[in-house]
């Protein structure tokens, strides 16, 4: 049963974004606000560029400690390779893949468009929703 169940079915679709210019300060408050661990990084046109998580800010906290400032652009901090997965992928697969890796979501693509992100969370949800 589990491995029938496609990212599709449980990913967010509703995804708040940031671009590489966005200022620090507000894509952590965006991250604080939202309660999400990572947001995906857009350039003007939707593409997505990168991904700016939990991680990143740990590397502005680290950073603001020594310059005594929070200053600076969310292209400076974010990830700019993420791995992601595709909308048609099982569930399962993507388990796996979180099993192996220590990102807490992923981008989700369908016919080579960002399409939405996938937590553990959301797969959490899934495995109370087959009970």
């Amino acid at each position: 049963m589990l491995a029938k169940i496609a990212v599709v079915d449980y990913m967010s679709t509703k995804i708040v974004t940031v671009t590489p210019d966005t200022e620090i300060s507000q894509a952590v408050k965006i991250l604080l606000d939202h309660k999400v661990t990572s947001v995906p990084v857009v350039d003007q046109q939707g593409k997505l560029v990168g991904i700016f998580s939990e991680k990143d800010g740990m590397k502005v906290f680290v950073e603001s400690a020594y310059n005594q400032s929070m200053a600076g652009k969310v292209g400076e901090f974010m990830s700019k390779d993420p791995q992601f997965v595709n909308a048609d992928a099982s569930l399962v697969d993507v388990a796996s893949k979180f099993q192996e890796s220590p990102t807490r979501s992923f981008p989700v693509f369908q016919n080579d468009q960002f399409v939405g992100m996938i937590s553990r969370v959301d797969v959490l949800r899934a495995l109370l929703a087959i009970r």
